[in-house]
């Protein structure tokens, strides 16, 4: 599967998880990405986008 979104560009990102007792551990954070038909260019083609791209209307879903 794709490992960022082809529309905005958004990937994984890293970053600590904090316990409660102020531990720091390496952890990372993915995008919610789904395959989907959508019109580029014209015609319609397979693309990687996240959800969030989805709802906010950036891609044009092909039916």
């Amino acid at each position: 599967m794709a490992k960022y979104c082809q529309v905005c560009g958004r990937g994984k990102s890293h970053g600590h998880k904090v316990s409660f007792s102020n531990k720091k551990h390496n952890r990372t954070w993915a995008p919610n990405i789904r395959r989907v038909k959508a019109v580029v260019d014209g015609s319609p083609r397979r693309i990687y986008a996240c959800t969030k791209c989805l709802k906010s209307g950036k891609v044009t879903r092909a039916l």
